[in-house]
């Protein structure tokens, strides 16, 4: 008993250990990570998503466990799709695969452009889930003249993959304050400032990487919200049946004493 309840410690201890370092990891270095808006049961939003998606990302980015006319579970026709959004095939039932070759991807960004269909699971992280990673890190690019793509990110230094969205938001640069630490000062990141404006305003912009963002979650799972609406239901019926057999019980055992 004594071996059971040390073993029990031991491992609550574990968990409590890699909480208290996942959040001084958190605090001692990186940015923190902007809440993304859930906008995943959002049918005009996730059709403007998938738009920008096709427009913005695929070009080099494949999701190749996506399929075009998957895109009807949104409310996106067969025919809109057709007509809109095949670019890169001439078949609907294909698979989202990026027009760029793989092997001059290598050689332009340094890195081979990685497959988005599970980017918005795989990004979770200690800072938030990995809707919040990849909207900060949408949002988070400036032009730096230092790199071969004329582009730099906060959350991401050094990124090899320019800013994809620069021609929607313009081009900003960051603005920091110097602040004294311990004696010595530190530049701390204040906020941006706008040096050419982009086709959308700020907030267009954060509207339609949220909308981007909330496709990529859709697309990580497209039956999740389905899922979550049956497994509400299934909870209803589970508590239902519990009065019933609470109920029943209760009128089998009344008369045994």
């Amino acid at each position: 008993m004594k071996k059971s309840i040390s073993g029990w410690l031991a491992v609550v201890g574990l968990a409590l250990g890699l909480t208290f370092s996942a959040a001084a990891s958190a605090e001692s270095g990186g940015m923190a990570w902007d809440k993304a808006p859930n906008k995943t049961t959002d049918v005009a939003s996730l059709q403007n998503g998938a738009k920008l998606f096709v427009n913005y990302c695929l070009n080099c980015h494949s999701a190749a466990f996506m399929r075009y006319n998957r895109l009807q579970d949104i409310g996106i026709t067969e025919q809109q799709i057709k007509d809109n959004l095949l670019f890169a095939t001439d078949k609907v039932g294909e698979t989202m695969k990026a027009n760029i070759d793989v092997r001059q991807a290598k050689e332009w960004f340094g890195t081979t452009p990685p497959d988005l269909t599970l980017v918005a699971r795989s990004r979770a992280g200690h800072g938030g889930t990995g809707a919040d990673y990849l909207y900060t890190y949408l949002r988070t690019y400036y032009r730096d003249d230092t790199k071969a793509t004329g582009w730099n990110n906060l959350l991401f230094p050094s990124v090899a993959m320019p800013n994809p969205l620069w021609e929607l938001q313009g081009e900003r640069r960051p603005v920091y304050t110097k602040v004294s630490q311990h004696g010595h000062e530190t530049e701390v990141f204040k906020g941006w400032e706008q040096v050419t404006p982009g086709t959308l305003t700020p907030l267009q912009f954060d509207t339609a990487v949220g909308d981007l963002v909330s496709y990529l979650q859709w697309m990580a799972e497209p039956a999740q919200n389905t899922r979550i609406r049956i497994g509400v239901w299934v909870l209803l019926f589970l508590v239902m049946s519990l009065v019933f057999v609470w109920r029943l019980n209760a009128s089998y055992w009344k008369d045994v004493k």
